[in-house]
């Protein structure tokens, strides 16, 4: 019996786990890169689609730095090299669109490069949770495409990633915009190499996207909001500086009008004879 009762369990549990891959690949949709609408060339637009509408929604210039070497002269030793990879607006999209989790795929170059980022909510549990957020950023690359390596190069595929990422935490129901260039560091196969990625004019959200290809309410990046304020700093001194002057002169002309208006008494006591 306890033979059956187990059998019994683990059918249930691989019906499960069957129920959850199913639901996982129907989470994968269509998606629509319409990189070709923006006024910057090295800007890309990209979108995900569920059951008509959007649910990811993703703009941003994204540029690639890879280490890597070389033969020297001598042929014995090799040189460090460094590739400036940009992403093309004929890049190849895959996404995934879940509750909790969203994801997306690009990958250019006949899947030479793919570059994916990972979006996650914060969980409902944990009390002030109520936030998304890129949680890990995965770049694969081949050194053979000679596009952006040279000749001679280390061949092989690598892959660059960092987990556990907080980056572009923005309050759900919201939208993250950032123009700055953002800086990401990641640890490469490739003898623990460091790729940087390189993130700008950015407009992101992952999640609860109210209507079809329209953002919700922006959340400004720090560094923006920074910007603007010191953009906005002259005016306000200036306003201020405005005012104040405004002020004195409205107090000197009252109190000038005021003393006006008073008896003026006589300094020279012989006056006094005058008075009364």
């Amino acid at each position: 019996m306890d033979f059956i009762g187990d059998t019994t369990i683990l059918g249930l549990q691989l019906f499960i786990l069957i129920l959850c891959m199913m639901g996982h690949n129907a989470a994968e949709q269509e998606v629509e890169n319409l990189s070709g609408l923006s006024s910057n060339p090295e800007k890309n637009i990209f979108a995900i689609r569920e059951n008509g509408t959007t649910c990811l929604m993703a703009e941003f210039s994204a540029r690639i730095l890879v280490p890597y070497e070389v033969p020297s002269s001598n042929e014995v030793d090799w040189n460090p090299e460094e590739a400036n990879i940009q992403l093309p607006r004929d890049t190849d999209i895959k996404g995934k669109c879940w509750s909790n989790e969203s994801e997306l795929h690009l990958s250019w170059a006949d899947n030479a490069y793919t570059l994916k980022l990972f979006f996650l909510k914060d969980d409902p549990m944990k009390p002030y949770s109520n936030n998304w957020k890129i949680n890990k950023v995965q770049f694969s690359y081949d050194v053979s495409e000679r596009t952006n390596f040279k000749t001679g190069a280390r061949p092989g595929r690598h892959t660059a990633s960092r987990q556990h990422l907080s980056l572009m935490v923005t309050p759900i129901g919201m939208s993250y915009e950032c123009e700055a260039t953002e800086r990401i560091s990641l640890t490469s196969t490739d003898q623990k190499k460091t790729v940087t990625l390189f993130l700008s004019n950015v407009h992101i959200q992952p999640f609860d996207i109210q209507r079809d290809f329209v953002y919700s309410e922006d959340y400004k990046c720090q560094t923006d909001q920074r910007k603007q304020l010191e953009e906005m700093l002259p005016l306000i001194l200036g306003i201020t500086l405005g005012l104040a002057i405004v002020i004195i002169l409205a107090v000197y002309h009252i109190h000038h009008k005021m003393t006006a208006n008073q008896v003026q008494i006589p300094r020279d006591r012989s006056l006094y004879k005058h008075m009364g």
